[in-house]
C-alpha cells in the first residue's frame, strides 16, 4: 500500500513540468516502519537488507526508523542496512544526471583507496561505468562517473558534510557544458568541467544505496564502505538540476522546521541497546557497548562524584575498524549510562586512528585523556596524543566534549633500539607533583618493555628510559612487545605495603595474549620497577578472555582495580548476524593477601546487582544440593558455593545445562594437579560456535576449602576462586533450556554453603 503522505509528496516533489519525467528513483522513506521502502517512481517497495532481519539469536527485528525532515528517516547502521535495485529494473542516466538527498551520518570510514561509501551507486570504476555518489573520509564527498573512456571525479574537501546533523547535499552532472557540481545546502560547494561531450557510460551493475556495489571484502561477511547515519529524501534524476532548483528543494524541506535545519536528538543517532536487549547470548550485568564491536575497556577515571570508563569501539559495526573512545558513566561503579562516543578519528593528528590510553587530572583537576594517535603519512605512525574536558568553559556534566592538542606529547625514543611501530597505550599517573607516564613498547632482539616519561606541567615530557624490560629468549610467551602497561600499588588491609602490581599484555611473535603481572618494588627516584620474581604470573586461566588491562586507584576507598575485556570468541559470520562483539571484564580489586600471593576479587558494589535469593544451603550432601537446584534455572546468575576438603579429586559447577546434559559447561578444580578450569566440550550443539576443548590454569589452595563465586550472564562466564584466580570463558548454547546448574565430584563430597541470586542488568532502560 502506498503511503498516503507519500503519494501527496510525489505530486510536490518537483520544482519544474518536466521533473517529473525525469526521476529515476525516488524513496521518501516516510514508511517509519517495517522492511520496506517505496520508490514513487517505480511504485516497488524495495527490500531493505539489515542483519538483524534474520533473527538468529533473538526475535527479528527491523531496519531503524528516526523522524526525517518530513515524516520519517531510515538509518543506516553503517554495516548491514542498505538497498538494492536489480539493474534491470532501474532507468540508466546518459546526458545528465542529478542526485539529492538529506543525510546525517554518524561516522566516517577511515578509507585509504579513495572509495566512498556511497548515498547510491551504480558503477563499475575499472570499467569507467557508471555513477557513485557518497562520502570519503573526515567527510570529504564526491560525485564520480564513467564519461566515455575516462573516470571523472569532483571532490568537496573544504567543506566537509558534518556529522550527527542533517545536510541537503546534491549532485549534479550536464553533457552540455561537461560540468559536474556539488551542492551542499543548497549552495554551490565544488565544480569540475570536463573537456568534450560525454556520456555517461551506463553500467550493469545493480544499484545500491547505503553501500558500495564494488565490494571490498574485510573478515567474512563484511565489507567496507556502507554509508553510516540517516537518510531521507533520496532522488536521482535523468536530468541536470539547476542551481535555483537545487536552493527550491533545500527550502521547501525545510518549510515545516521555520526555515532552519532541525536538530537531531542524540538518542536518535546512535545506535539503540534496545536492538539487542532480546539476544539470548547477549551479557547483562557486564559492560558493554550500546551496539556493534568494543574491545579494550581503559581510561577510568572518577570527577566530580563519577566514574567514567572508556572503551574501544567501533561504532561502524560489529568488527574491528575505525576505532572511537567509546563513553560509560556511573555513580557507584555498577549502574552505568551509555553516553556519545568522546573522541573519533579527525584530520590533524589522529586522522587514522584513535587508540587505548588513560585519563588523569590535570593542572587545574580537570579530566586529560591520554591516546595512541595513529596518522599514517607519518614515521613513525604512532604517537601519544592529549585531549583535555572542556568543563571549566562550559561546565559539562558528563564530559561528553573535549578539545585535542594537535602536537605529539611523546614519540617513540630514539637512540635505543626501540622495536618500529609499537609504541602505544599510556598510562598516567601524578607523583609528587609531577606526571609519569608508562607506553607500551618493544626492544629489538630483547622483548617487551614500557618507556617512561616524566612531566612537571602535563604537556612537556622527557625520556626517562625503560621502566622493565622482559628476556625474549627467556619467557617467549611474552611477545616482542607490551600493549596497556599499568602500575598499581598494593594494599593489604587497607594499609600500604610498599608493593605494587604491574600488568602488561604481550603482543608480537609467540605473545600469549591474556594479562600477565609481577608482583614487585616501585622506586620512583629511578622510575624503575624490580619484580620479586622474573616470570610474571596470570591473572585468569581462561586463555584470551581476560585481556587488554586499564587499572585505577579509586580516590574514595583506595583499592587498585582493574578492568578489562572479555573477548567473545565468535565467528565474524556470527558477529554479523548478532550486530554485537565482546564485552567487559567484571570490574575487580587487587589487593595483597598475607600469604604474599596477589588478591584478586570482584568490586564489592556488584552486590547491589543481586535481586532474588534464590537458593541457599548449607553443610548439605552434593546429592542434596542437587535435588535442590532442579528448581533453579537462569542465566542472569551469581552462585557462591564453598566446598568442604574431602577425598574428591576433580568436582565443581555444571552451568548453562540443559536438563539432560546435553548442553553444559563444567567449571571443575583438579586437586592433585592444582588446576581450576573448565570444560567446554558439551558448551554447544551448534556447530558454528567456536568455544570447546579445556581451559585450566594453576590454582594452589595451600589447604583451604574451594570457595567459587560464577557469574552467569548469558555467554559469559566468570568464576573467581578464593580470591587468588579467575577464569573467564564464554559459551553459546544452543538450546533455550539449557539455563540449569547441576554440581558434580568423583567421590563424595559435602557442600559447606550455596547461594544463588538471580541478577539485575547494569544499564537501566
Amino acid at each position: 500500500m502506498v503511503p498516503v503522505k507519500a503519494e501527496y509528496r510525489r505530486k510536490q516533489v518537483l520544482y519544474t513540468d518536466q521533473g517529473e519525467h525525469s526521476l529515476i528513483a525516488s524513496w521518501s522513506f516516510d514508511e517509519g516502519q517495517g522492511n520496506k521502502a517505496w520508490d514513487i517512481v517505480s511504485g516497488k517497495e524495495d527490500n531493505i537488507t539489515f542483519a538483524l532481519a534474520k533473527g538468529r539469536f533473538q526475535p527479528p527485528q527491523h531496519p531503524v526508523w528516526r523522524p526525517g525532515l518530513s515524516g520519517t528517516a531510515l538509518s543506516f547502521d553503517g554495516y548491514s542496512t542498505y538497498i538494492r535495485r536489480w539493474s534491470g529494473e532501474v532507468g540508466k542516466p546518459t546526458d545528465a544526471l542529478s542526485i539529492a538527498a538529506w543525510i546525517a551520518p554518524r561516522t566516517y570510514d577511515i578509507d585509504h583507496d579513495h572509495r566512498l561509501c556511497p548515498i547510491v551507486n551504480q558503477h563499475n570504476r575499472d570499467l569507467r561505468q557508471g555513477y557513485v555518489f557518497g562520502l570519503y573520509k573526515h567527510g570529504s564527498w564526491s560525485l564520480q562517473l564513467g564519461l566515455g573512456n575516462e573516470w571523472v571525479e569532483v571532490w568537496c574537501h573544504d567543506r566537509p558534510i558534518p556529522k550527527n546533523r542533517w545536510s541537503f547535499v546534491a549532485a549534479v552532472y550536464d553533457k552540455g557544458n561537461g560540468t559536474l557540481k556539488l551542492f551542499l545546502n543548497g549552495v554551490e560547494a565544488a565544480s569540475l568541467t570536463h573537456p568534450g561531450a560525454a556520456s555517461i557510460s551506463p553500467c550493469e551493475a545493480d544499484l545500491l544505496v547505503g553501500r558500495h556495489n564494488e565490494e571490498a571484502m574485510l573478515d567474512g561477511p563484511f565489507v567496507k564502505n556502507h554509508f553510516d547515519g540517516l537518510m531521507d529524501e533520496v532522488r536521482i534524476y535523468s536530468r541536470s538540476l539547476r542551481g535555483e532548483e537545487v536552493l527550491h528543494l533545500y527550502r521547501e524541506a525545510l518549510e515545516l522546521h521555520g526555515g532552519l535545519i532541525p536538530e537531531i536528538p542524540s538518542e536518535h543517532l546512535t545506535i539503540s541497546r534496545e536492538l539487542f536487549s532480546r539476544d539470548r547470548h547477549r551479557p547483562q550485568f557486564h559492560l558493554s557497548p550500546p551496539g556493534h564491536w568494543m574491545n579494550e575497556p581503559h581510561a577510568p577515571i572518577y570527577y566530580n562524584g563519577r566514574y567514567h570508563l572508556f572503551y574501544q569501539s567501533n561504532p561502524r559495526g560489529p568488527f574491528w575498524q575505525s576505532i572511537h573512545w567509546g563513553h560509560w558513566v556511573s555513580d557507584d561503579l555498577v549502574h552505568w549510562r551509555d553516553l556519545p562516543p568522546a573522541l573519533a578519528p579527525e584530520p590533524g593528528i589522529d586522522s587514522d586512528g584513535i587508540w587505548s590510553g588513560s585519563a588523569a587530572l590535570d593542572e587545574n583537576g580537570v579530566p586529560a585523556l591520554f591516546y595512541t594517535a595513529g596518522n599514517f603519512n607519518l614515521n613513525p605512525d604512532q604517537c601519544v596524543a592529549l585531549a583535555r574536558s572542556t568543563f571549566v568553559e562550559d561546565g559539562d556534566p558528563d564530559l561528553v566534549r573535549w578539545v585535542k592538542r594537535q602536537t605529539p606529547l611523546a614519540v617513540q625514543p630514539q637512540g635505543v633500539e626501540a622495536l618500529p611501530g609499537m609504541f602505544r597505550d599510556p598510562f598516567v599517573w601524578k607523583e609528587d607533583g609531577r606526571w609519569i607516564m608508562l607506553v607500551g613498547g618493544g626492544l629489538i632482539e630483547r622483548g617487551g618493555t614500557a618507556f617512561v616519561y616524566v612531566s612537571e606541567n602535563m604537556e612537556d615530557w622527557i625520556y626517562k628510559g625503560t621502566f622493565c624490560v622482559s628476556d625474549f629468549a627467556k619467557y617467549p610467551h611474552l611477545g616482542t612487545g607490551w600493549e596497556l602497561p599499568v602500575l598499581l600499588p598494593l594494599k593489604q588491609g587497607g594499609r600500604n605495603t610498599g608493593k605494587h602490581v604491574f600488568l602488561i599484555s604481550p603482543w608480537g611473535t609467540g605473545a600469549k595474549m591474556i594479562v600477565h603481572y609481577w608482583i614487585g618494588t616501585y622506586d620512583a627516584a629511578n622510575l624503575r620497577f624490580i619484580p620479586d620474581d622474573d616470570e610474571p604470573r596470570p591473572i585468569d586461566v581462561g586463555d584470551i578472555h581476560f585481556t587488554g588491562p586499564s587499572g585505577m586507584v579509586d580516590p574514595i576507598t583506595g583499592r587498585s582495580l582493574l578492568f578489562t575485556i572479555a573477548q567473545g570468541e565468535r565467528t565474524s559470520e556470527l558477529e554479523y548476524d548478532s550486530g554485537w562483539a565482546h564485552s567487559a571484564g567484571m570490574p575487580v580489586s587487587l589487593h595483597l593477601r598475607n600469604d604474599g600471593r596477589l588478591g584478586v576479587e570482584p568490586i564489592r558494589e556488584v552486590e547491589q546487582l543481586r535481586d532474588r535469593l534464590l537458593l541457599q544451603l548449607s553443610d548439605v550432601s552434593m546429592d542434596e544440593a542437587n535435588r535442590r537446584l532442579q528448581d533453579i534455572h537462569g542465566d542472569l546468575l551469581e552462585i557462591d558455593i564453598v566446598f568442604q576438603v574431602g577425598s574428591a579429586n576433580r568436582y565443581g559447577v555444571s552451568v548453562r545445562r540443559s536438563p539432560e546434559g546435553e548442553e553444559e559447561i563444567e567449571l571443575f578444580y583438579d586437586r592433585l594437579r592444582e588446576r581450576l578450569g573448565v570444560d567446554r566440550n558439551h558448551s554447544t550443539l551448534d556447530s558454528r560456535e567456536r568455544p570447546n576443548g579445556i581451559q585450566e590454569g594453576s590454582l594452589e589452595l595451600r589447604g583451604e576449602p574451594l570457595h567459587m563465586r560464577i557469574f552467569v550472564d548469558r555467554s559469559l562466564i566468570e568464576t573467581y576462586a578464593n580470591g587468588l584466580k579467575s577464569l573467564t570463558t564464554r559459551t553459546y548454547p544452543s538450546r533455550t533450556d539449557a539455563d540449569g546448574i547441576r554440581l558434580f565430584a568423583d567421590a563424595e563430597l559435602r557442600i559447606e554453603s550455596l547461594r544463588i541470586w538471580s541478577m539485575l542488568p547494569i544499564f537501566q532502560p
